[in-house]
C-alpha cells in the first residue's frame, strides 16, 4: 500500500518533524536537516540525533526524506557558486548520514545562460564528485522533475537520465517525480489515457525502477506553463483524479506519496495537510 506523508518542519529540532508527523498519522515524512535558505546550518548533536532516531523507531514513520537547500545550484556556471553549492551538497550528506536518513531529493539546478547541455553535464559531473567524497555516507541522490521556470533543468525526463548517465553510479541515484512539476513542464496525466502515456515515456528514457518518491502536489497553473505553483489536492488544475491512477498503479504501491501542498487554508480552520492526506487516502483502491 502506498505511504502517505508530508514535510514537515523541523522547527525545535529535527525530531520534532517526526512527532509533527506522529500527530497527523502520517507513514512517511520529509524534512530539511537546516534552514533550506542558509548554505550552513547548527551541528546536528549527539543528543538530537539519538533522539531523531529514537522518535523514528517509536513512530513507525518510514522513510525520512530529505530535501536540500534551495540555494544550492549544481548548473551554475559561476566558478565561486558552483564550489559553495557543492560544499552545501556534500554537508546535505553528511547530515543525512548522521540521521540515517536514507534519500536526499535536490533540484538539479539552473544553467543561468550557459546552456542546457553544459549544464546537465556539469551537475552529473558534480554530483559525481559528491558521491565519491561521500561514498561512506551510502545516502542516495534523488533528482527531482522540476517546471522548467526561468533556466531550471530537469523539466524533461531526459534531462534525468542524462545526468544519471554522467553520474554513473545508479546504486546510488534515483528520481523523485513531482506531480505539479511534471504536469506544469508539459506532461499531462488528468486521464487515464494520458497517465499512461506519460508513465510509459518515464519507463521508456528513465525506467520505473529509478523511481523512489512521488511528490503528491496539485498544480495552480496549467498544463505546460512552465510555473512551479502547489495547489491543494483536488483544487488545481490537475484535479482528484490523477492521483487515483498513481496511487493504484500497482508499480508504484510501495513508494512514499509526500504533499508539499500550502499548509493553510482561508476556507478551513482544519489543517490542510490532514484534509489533503485524508484526500490522498480515500482514492486509495478507488476503481478507474
Amino acid at each position: 500500500m502506498p505511504k502517505i506523508g508530508a514535510h514537515m518542519s523541523i522547527a525545535g529540532g529535527v525530531s520534532r518533524a517526526l512527532d509533527r508527523g506522529a500527530d497527523l498519522g502520517l507513514d512517511t515524512i520529509q524534512i530539511f536537516t537546516k534552514n533550506a535558505n542558509q548554505w550552513r546550518g547548527k551541528p546536528i548533536t549527539d543528543t538530537e540525533r539519538e533522539r531523531f532516531i529514537q522518535r523514528r523507531g517509536e513512530t513507525g514513520i518510514d522513510p525520512v526524506v530529505a530535501h536540500d537547500s534551495y540555494l544550492i545550484n549544481l548548473a551554475s556556471p559561476d566558478r565561486e557558486m558552483l564550489e559553495r553549492s557543492l560544499r552545501a551538497f556534500e554537508d546535505e550528506m553528511d547530515r543525512c548520514h548522521i540521521l540515517k536518513v536514507p534519500y536526499l531529493v535536490m533540484h538539479p539546478g539552473g544553467h543561468l545562460g550557459s546552456g542546457e547541455s553544459r549544464g546537465i553535464k556539469q551537475i552529473g559531473e558534480a554530483i559525481r564528485v559528491a558521491l565519491m567524497e561521500k561514498e561512506e555516507t551510502g545516502v542516495r541522490v534523488i533528482l527531482e522533475t522540476t517546471a522548467g521556470q526561468g533556466t531550471q533543468l530537469g523539466y524533461r525526463f531526459e534531462h534525468l537520465r542524462d545526468i544519471m548517465d554522467t553520474v554513473d553510479m545508479p546504486e546510488r541515484m534515483g528520481v523523485c517525480l513531482d506531480t505539479c512539476h511534471i504536469f506544469a513542464a508539459g506532461y499531462d496525466i488528468r486521464t487515464r489515457e494520458a497517465y499512461a502515456e506519460t508513465m510509459d515515456r518515464f519507463d521508456e528514457v528513465l525506467g520505473l525502477e529509478t523511481l523512489l518518491v512521488i511528490h503528491a502536489n496539485d498544480s495552480k497553473k496549467g498544463l505546460g506553463s512552465r510555473v512551479d505553483r502547489h495547489e491543494h489536492i483536488g483544487m488545481g488544475q490537475i484535479g482528484e483524479e490523477a492521483f487515483s491512477f498513481f496511487l493504484n498503479d500497482s508499480r508504484l504501491n510501495r513508494l512514499p506519496y509526500i504533499l508539499e501542498t500550502p499548509k493553510a487554508s482561508p476556507e478551513s480552520q482544519v489543517p490542510m495537510d490532514t484534509v489533503n492526506v485524508s484526500r490522498l487516502r480515500k482514492l486509495i483502491g478507488r476503481k478507474p
